[in-house]
């Protein structure tokens, strides 16, 4: 098959919409790589604090919130997997839209099949992600509390 520059041109028009579609999922990799980060952080400051404490109830508090904590960070762990499964996937639609392009194969079926299991891992990324951030104001203390 002889490819020419429009066919070329119409493939690049036609993985643009895709290309946003990674874009947007950089960024909600950006978002959760700082709630790990912040996540790691506090409970690297609770684990520094913890030996400094004599009161068994503050204790306990402590490991409640490490408990949280190291959940949070293992399901926002799970979410940038899939996060970047479903990058790695659109990145596949594309590279299949230029090789189909350029052998000249039917390519809607793995195009399809790719897409579909792209959203399937955005779809679960970001369930999982509502799912920590339920669970992260589920336990906020905001206001007076007992010392």
């Amino acid at each position: 098959m002889s490819l020419q520059v429009s066919d070329i041109a119409h493939v690049i028009q036609l993985s643009v919409a895709p290309v946003f579609l990674v874009t947007g999922i950089g960024a909600m990799l950006s978002v959760l790589s700082f709630r790990l980060s912040r996540a790691v952080d506090r409970a690297r400051v609770l684990e520094d604090y913890l030996p400094t404490l004599t009161d068994e109830q503050r204790i306990a508090g402590i490991h409640r919130e490490l408990c949280i904590l190291s959940l949070r960070t293992r399901l926002i762990n799970w979410s940038i997997t899939l996060c970047t499964a479903s990058a790695l996937l659109i990145c596949l639609v594309i590279m299949v839209l230029f090789v189909g392009a350029v052998v000249g194969l039917n390519i809607a079926t793995p195009i399809a099949a790719l897409f579909i299991l792209s959203m399937a891992a955005l779809i679960s990324s970001l369930l999982i992600f509502l799912k920590e951030i339920q669970l992260a104001t589920a336990n906020l203390r905001i206001g007076p509390h007992e010392a």
